[in-house]
């Protein structure tokens, strides 16, 4: 049995060579140098620009300012004029510290600590449409003076959305239009009067003590208003113009002669009806001619000269009616 010699390569050590230590020690001393360089600059923060754009340049002209780069500029895009109550585009890494970097010049987010409205109130109070009653047709005489009252809910219908435009109006129910109408606005205010047929839990109580204590309805004798009766023409138009205060014009008598029934007008209306004339307030269907002062006065007639008088007080706009009737010169 011969013995076998060890084998060179298993056995053998290598001597560390001077070039390879000096090549160590320089590693060392480079790794060694840019971390001290690294840790002594931390007061300044982590610049990241040329690090994440390599292709940005880094040196500005004098009196520029340099431009924040950063990855996915779309999306990094920060203002310089945002303030503390203003919200961040995007949320910066924990990581890097980005309050030395020079800052950006762009236009402030529209980011406030206030509440916007969700809608931007209107100014002036927007008038609902008017109420569809499907008894008005579209040619119907009175249609526009109907259609504006319904609107602001100076007259109203019924529940089926009827008008019933031809269905005569009491006292009572005047009242209440009147009360709509003008509230306390015209007339001086009177004392009023306990009538015996008005009860106190009767519907159109207040609008009755709003009617006579403004001048614009009067009962009769004894305490008794008669709340239920059919108003006629002639009283709703001396109630309007006595509620307006409308003054009497000089000649009544020749105003008068232009209806072809002005005998039938009552003498204690004869100045009032004249008054009520020339200021537009007299609207007669079908002949404007012929005021038919004793006549029950219709829904459509008493919206129509309501709307008239609203127009005289200067809170509506005069609308075009052929029935309108205007006074003689």
């Amino acid at each position: 049995m011969t013995d076998t010699p060890p084998d060179p390569k298993s056995s053998q050590t290598n001597t560390l060579g001077f070039d390879e230590f000096i090549g160590i020690l320089v590693a060392f001393a480079t790794v060694g140098a840019i971390l001290f360089w690294s840790f002594s600059r931390k007061e300044s923060g982590w610049n990241f620009n040329s690090l994440l754009l390599p292709n940005s340049s880094s040196v500005t002209s004098p009196g520029t300012t340099p431009k924040q780069n950063a990855p996915n500029v779309k999306s990094r895009q920060q203002t310089s004029t945002s303030t503390k109550d203003e919200l961040p585009l995007v949320t910066p890494s924990p990581s890097v510290n980005f309050t030395n970097l020079p800052q950006q010049q762009a236009h402030s987010l529209p980011f406030t600590n206030k509440t916007i409205p969700l809608v931007i109130p209107e100014q002036k109070s927007t008038i609902p449409p008017p109420i569809a009653f499907n008894d008005i047709p579209g040619d119907f005489w009175a249609r526009r003076f109907i259609d504006a009252l319904s609107s602001r809910n100076i007259i109203k219908g019924y529940k089926d959305y009827t008008f019933r435009p031809n269905q005569p109006v009491t006292r009572a129910e005047f009242a209440a239009i009147v009360e709509q109408a003008f509230g306390k606005e015209v007339g001086k205010t009177k004392s009023t009067i306990a009538f015996k047929d008005v009860p106190v839990q009767f519907w159109a109580n207040s609008a009755i003590d709003q009617a006579i204590s403004t001048g614009f309805l009067k009962g009769y004798p004894n305490k008794v208003f008669r709340p239920q009766q059919k108003i006629p023409r002639v009283q709703v138009l001396v109630a309007l113009t006595s509620g307006m205060n409308l003054n009497v014009p000089d000649s009544p008598t020749q105003i008068l002669n232009f209806y072809r029934d002005a005998k039938v007008i009552p003498n204690y209306a004869t100045n009032k009806i004249a008054a009520a004339t020339v200021n537009d307030l007299v609207i007669n269907y079908p002949n404007p001619k012929t005021l038919n002062p004793n006549k029950e006065a219709t829904r459509a007639e008493v919206a129509a000269m309501v709307y008239q008088a609203l127009v005289r007080t200067g809170r509506l706009d005069a609308v075009e009616s052929e029935y309108i009737v205007k006074a003689p010169n």
